[in-house]
């Protein structure tokens, strides 16, 4: 039996297989060359998005429940930015918070973390009005925020891994 992986062993997992879909994303635009590609062309493309918005999700829930047990109760997120901001980690906790939204928006779609995104824009999310959004299926939230953002999962990676050691060290 396997040892459970820490959470830098997870991320750098979750950063190899974002990897991957961001290349094959980047394959799938320069194919089309910025014009409706084939069918086949653009399953690919929204495949690997769904993809790289399913890591995000991903590494985001498993950095909170892996951590959960630095506070007693309560919104981890909500705890962890207003810890970071009473050590003077102002920059860190609006990268947190920033980032808690963009997976809150890719978990339920249209909401108050929705809301909160496009009235206070960041550099960090590109979010999509709604009208500029599809889902590939009626059930499932809209691609509301655009994950293909050079350095978007990286960002979301750096982030978690610098709030990690902040809570290992405190």
């Amino acid at each position: 039996m396997e040892a459970t992986q820490s959470v830098p062993e997870l991320v750098a997992a979750a950063q190899a297989n974002a990897k991957m879909q961001e290349g094959r994303i980047a394959e799938a635009q320069v194919l089309m060359g910025g014009q409706n590609g084939s069918d086949a062309q653009v399953e690919d493309l929204s495949i690997a998005t769904v993809a790289l918005e399913l890591a995000a999700v991903d590494i985001f829930s498993v950095f909170e429940a892996r951590m959960q047990h630095h506070f007693k109760r309560g919104p981890f997120s909500r705890k962890l930015k207003s810890l970071l901001l009473q050590a003077g980690k102002t920059d860190l906790a609006d990268r947190v918070h920033q980032y808690y939204l963009a997976v809150n928006v890719l978990k339920h779609g249209t909401g108050a973390s929705y809301r909160e995104l496009l009235n206070a824009p960041s550099p960090l999310v590109a979010v999509k009005p709604v009208g500029e959004a599809v889902a590939d299926e009626a059930d499932a939230p809209a691609n509301l925020i655009d994950v293909t953002l050079p350095g978007f999962f990286d960002g979301l990676t750096k982030t978690i891994l610098e709030a990690h050691h902040f809570l290992e060290k405190k």
